[in-house]
């Protein structure tokens, strides 16, 4: 009974220590929160509104052939420096080669006959001179100077034909030569390979024919040209206007800011989104910029803009925000404790939410780690 005792004591003194335990630290949740910010005229210019996107070539293309054929050399790698014009690949054209050198053949051919022609034509026109009647001449009766005006009349007809056989071989050389033209790729443009899409031995054309024929040889772009698009929320494309400067921060560089400056919105919504794509150029041109890298484009107001921000407004990150009930809340961290906080929140936009009331800005605000929390609770901030 004794020993029954003691083990009941020992047990309660276990439960106690480990529901102390449990309240004093496994009780305080271990979340992630963020300041809501302040923009606008009391925020210190902070960019009011801001978008996530990728940088892009303006000039890009996918390089192919213009004939079906096997690719027999390639003289580019990625990143590759190319001029508009340079051969960047070959297919094999032996055949082409031959059908040049054959039209060249046919027209050196055509080129001596007409000059044939010409002698024989020549010669007739000095032999009807002998036997013109007004020449006072008899020396050929009347037949036979018929016979060579019948003569020349053909003479003159097979140089008209030599010439037009001429003009014939001489288109036939034109396309012989332009079939093997289109055996070599070049460059359309001056700009940088990207990518290569084809092999040597590979067979290419014009476009996939399946199997193992490829439809591009290279993908090359323009690095001069890259910009950045962005969807932007169409609740707020209205304050987007063109020219407008803008900050770029690239994903592969946080602490890294580029100027920019709107080049383009599109006039289309994305109705699924319910965004609007804006182009953004880059004004800093930087070699560590690629095609592809993520970036973060916050679109600023002039500071003296009659159309600039008149009042302060809260942005908070777009995880801060959920819905309970239809209600859209927020949890702030107040004295190491969670409060509930109803707001009236606008649409996301790069990541952020307008939060129209129910803050006044600086709040930490919990981003990660609301599962399971209640009003009051207490939590502790990650670091």
């Amino acid at each position: 009974m004794r020993f029954n005792i003691a083990l009941a004591v020992v047990a309660v003194v276990l439960v106690a220590a480990a529901i102390w335990w449990l309240r004093g630290s496994r009780g305080e949740i271990e979340v992630t929160v963020a300041r809501a910010a302040v923009s606008g005229a009391g925020g210190g210019g902070t960019a009011a509104i801001t978008a996530n996107g990728y940088v892009v070539a303006r000039t890009k293309a996918s390089v192919s052939s213009k004939i079906p054929g096997r690719l027999e050399y390639l003289g580019v790698d990625e990143g590759s420096q190319v001029a508009k014009g340079e051969v960047i690949a070959r297919l094999e054209n032996q055949d082409y080669r031959a059908a040049v050198a054959e039209a060249r053949a046919r027209l050196s051919s055509a080129r001596a006959a007409l000059r044939e022609a010409n002698a024989q034509r020549d010669q007739l026109r000095r032999d009807s001179a002998r036997v013109d009647p007004l020449s006072g001449q008899d020396f050929v009766s009347r037949q036979e100077a018929e016979d060579v005006y019948t003569a020349l009349a053909a003479a003159e007809a097979r140089v008209g034909v030599q010439e037009a056989q001429i003009d014939v071989a001489a288109a036939g050389l034109g396309v012989a030569e332009a079939n093997l033209e289109n055996t070599l790729i070049r460059a359309p443009f001056d700009g940088t390979v990207l990518r290569k899409d084809a092999e040597v031995g590979e067979v290419v054309a014009p476009s996939v024919g399946g199997g193992l024929t490829r439809g591009a040889v290279v993908t090359m772009a323009d690095l001069e040209s890259l910009e950045v698009e962005v969807d932007v929320n169409e609740a707020y494309i209205g304050q987007i206007r063109d020219g407008q400067p803008a900050g770029i921060i690239l994903d592969a560089y946080p602490d890294t800011s580029y100027r920019g400056s709107v080049r383009q919105i599109v006039p289309t919504a994305d109705r699924q989104r319910a965004t609007v794509m804006v182009k953004v150029a880059i004004q800093d041109p930087d070699s560590r910029i690629l095609p592809e890298m993520g970036a973060r484009v916050d679109f600023l107001t002039d500071s003296d803009s009659d159309e600039g921000d008149t009042e302060s407004r809260i942005f908070v990150p777009a995880a801060a925000v959920s819905d309970q009930a239809g209600q859209a809340i927020v949890w702030v961290v107040r004295g190491g404790q969670a409060v509930r906080t109803p707001v009236d929140a606008g649409p996301v936009s790069g990541g952020r939410r307008e939060v129209r009331s129910g803050l006044s800005g600086g709040e930490q605000v919990v981003t990660s780690g609301a599962e399971g929390l209640s009003d009051g609770i207490r939590v502790r901030v990650s670091s």
